[in-house]
């Protein structure tokens, strides 16, 4: 019926991850009388799963009260009316609807309390990869606490393999969260005439969200809890859904009564539910279809095939997304080129960049023209040096600039990594000739035999001085002629806020053994940032110039940063970018406002926070940066200020440095 799943989080088909090829779509019952026949049913209409409650959603067990208690006969169905194969991979289990574990009466909560360990120890038992559990109210303490008692006991699926032994697999718990809580749907909006004020609609709109937010900082943001939105027939606001979507969703389930009927008698969705759906399939959720059929001409399956439809039709990767795929919020440490040397294989990828080189070579063309008039351009010849070369892509474009704008140029290709310096003195030997000098040599140390109209570099990290562009390039600063030009010649970083549970936890699962606990709070990534929600734009952080014109060359930075937020949220940490010029008007770009278009040399950065933070709509979130640095090494450390105060992450380095 479907392809086993490789962990409860990742099938190929089956609850827990959507197919790469093809839209994952589980269909949704409250009732199934009979099993197998029904899973059959559901797999010929070719769905991938079936949600089910595994105990009868109107059978109420009692556990304290006798003759109910002592009840004789099986509590629910045998698991041998499925092999264990398919327990694990097309089944997710539902909580049966009179469960109310949060009940002001006790004696409701008590019995809830109970049934509902009882389902999730049963759907452990068959090995579920998910299980549906409603948030149908603001506070659900007892709810959160009865599930973490379940997951903290270690129940997990267990995958036996004929030929080894069982692999374990945890399950989910999708938490099942109207978009918009049903009291705050409007039947009847009057034309020009507010039913309620901006502020009310707003509150209301994120209602639901916040239902969300209680619960999972109740749990301690497990990564086993995660969200299944349901969407109904009326959408919040943008800014709304964008939060949303910084959010660990996995399923969306989609009522049957909100698709409309077309021309021909098939279910289609609004514009605004099909743009909601794009956004959904970048996340990779599958989707669950639930209610009756309402479209009766129609084979049920016309609901599945129209959501392929749309997936089919959605609008094509960018040459961006195509090279960052699988990259994903995957949590990468800062390169440090200074410190190490770095490897072939790290070259090769970001020579593959088909913006960057272009750029580089279209600045150097310009700053040639511009420095040598046409009656010169037979005897002035020009000296590059081009600083930290790796395997020489900047040593071609300087080349191919020259060449574009009939110059004469002479070429130091200066590297400090003996491995790529073989490469260098391969290329000179081979291609380039007299007209390059390789030069094996930390530029900082570097004596030159003359000096450089012109020095080229790409020391840029994705937060600009990360790599330590500006301690190098003032180290060389002596190689530099009066009047010469560098290239890049300034550079900023920027910084954004954010919220992302995803990211969190992934910071969180970096902890080390012999370190501190928390020190993974305390340094940055690199990440291709995904499911998340910025909550503002970017704003400037620390500025560089080359030549330097300070007289004292120090590149300690300090940055008060603020930004307004526009919704109700949870602040996780903050995003880095940068914007350089390279000569003037060529410039690049990862800020997301201005990103260089198809260029994916750089992913951004981020940096984290030790406890996640609430923040409500209309509150500024105002951060401290700093840039420190001693003989030895630089490092940043950051702190929030306000709506409250973090501690001072990475205070004097501790936790991370990059080395001089």
């Amino acid at each position: 019926m479907a392809a086993a799943m490789a962990a409860a989080a990742a099938p190929a088909v089956g609850p827990g991850a959507a197919s790469v090829t093809r839209v994952s779509c589980g269909r949704d019952l409250s009732c199934v009388p009979e099993v197998a026949g029904t899973l059959g049913a559901v797999a010929r209409q070719g769905f991938d799963f079936l949600c089910m409650p595994i105990f009868h959603p109107r059978y109420k067990r009692e556990f304290f009260q006798e003759p109910a208690k002592s009840r004789p006969g099986p509590q629910t169905r045998s698991d041998l009316l499925l092999s264990g194969r398919d327990w694990n991979t097309l089944i997710v289990g539902k909580l049966s609807p009179w469960i109310r574990a949060d009940s002001k009466v006790e004696k409701v909560r008590r019995n809830s309390e109970m049934a509902m360990l009882q389902e999730l120890n049963f759907g452990a038992y068959l090995g579920l990869p998910a299980f549906l559990l409603p948030l149908t109210q603001a506070d659900n303490p007892n709810l959160a606490r009865v599930l973490c008692n379940h997951i903290n006991t270690g129940h997990h699926t267990s995958m036996v393999c004929p030929t080894g032994p069982a692999e374990h697999h945890a399950s989910m718990f999708w938490m099942r969260v109207p978009l918009l809580a049903p009291e705050d749907l409007r039947d009847d909006v009057i034309e020009n005439e507010a039913v309620q004020t901006a502020e009310e609609e707003s509150a209301g709109e994120e209602k639901t969200w916040q239902w969300w937010h209680n619960f999972r900082t109740l749990c301690d943001y497990n990564k086993r809890v995660a969200v299944a939105l349901e969407v109904g027939p009326d959408l919040p606001s943008n800014h709304v859904i964008d939060r949303w979507l910084g959010e660990p969703i996995k399923a969306a389930i989609l009522p049957t009564s909100i698709f409309l009927t077309n021309k021909k008698g098939f279910p289609v969705l609004s514009k605004m539910h099909q743009r909601l759906i794009f956004r959904l399939l970048k996340l990779e959720v599958q989707f669950i279809i639930t209610g009756a059929h309402h479209h009766p001409e129609k084979e049920f399956c016309s609901y599945l095939q129209y959501l392929e439809y749309l997936s089919q039709n959605r609008p094509p990767p960018s040459a961006y997304e195509l090279f960052a795929k699988g990259y994903e919020d995957y949590l990468q440490s800062p390169l440090q080129p200074l410190m190490d040397n770095l490897e072939s294989q790290t070259y090769e990828v970001f020579e593959k960049d088909p913006i960057k080189y272009s750029q580089y070579q279209q600045a150097i063309y310009k700053c040639l023209l511009d420095r040598v008039p046409d009656e010169e351009k037979d005897t002035n010849v020009q000296v590059v040096m081009v600083l930290g070369a790796g395997r020489g892509p900047l040593v071609n474009a300087s080349l191919q600039a020259a060449q574009q704008a009939n110059r004469r140029i002479k070429i130091y290709a200066v590297e400090k990594n003996p491995n790529a310096v073989v490469t260098l003195e391969s290329w000179q030997y081979e291609e380039w000739g007299s007209q390059v000098t390789v030069v094996s040599c930390d530029m900082r140390e570097w004596e030159a035999p003359e000096k450089a109209d012109l020095m080229v570099s790409e020391l840029l990290g994705s937060f600009a001085d990360n790599e330590l562009s500006p301690e190098c390039l003032d180290g060389a600063e002596h190689c530099l002629k009066e009047g010469g030009v560098s290239i890049p010649c300034d550079y900023t970083s920027f910084l954004g806020p954010i919220s992302s549970s995803k990211l969190y936890n992934e910071v969180r699962a970096c902890r080390e053994k012999d370190r501190d606990p928390e020190a993974q709070f305390e340094m940055p990534y690199v990440v291709r940032l995904h499911n998340f929600h910025q909550l503002a734009p970017p704003q400037a952080c620390f500025a560089f110039r080359h030549p330097n014109p300070d007289l004292v060359k120090d590149n300690n930075r300090y940055q008060m940063l603020e930004f307004q937020v526009d919704v109700n949220t949870v602040l996780h940490g903050f995003a880095g970018y940068f914007e350089t010029t390279l000569y003037g008007d060529i410039t690049l770009s990862i800020r997301p406002e201005t990103h260089s278009p198809g260029m994916f040399s750089w992913f951004p950065i981020f940096f984290p926070i030790k406890q996640p933070m609430s923040v409500q709509a209309g509150e500024h979130i105002q951060v401290a940066f700093w840039r420190c640095s001693n003989s030895k090494k630089v490092w940043y450390e950051w702190a929030v200020v306000s709506p409250m105060c973090s501690v001072i992450h990475n205070p004097t380095g501790r936790s991370y440095t990059i080395g001089l």
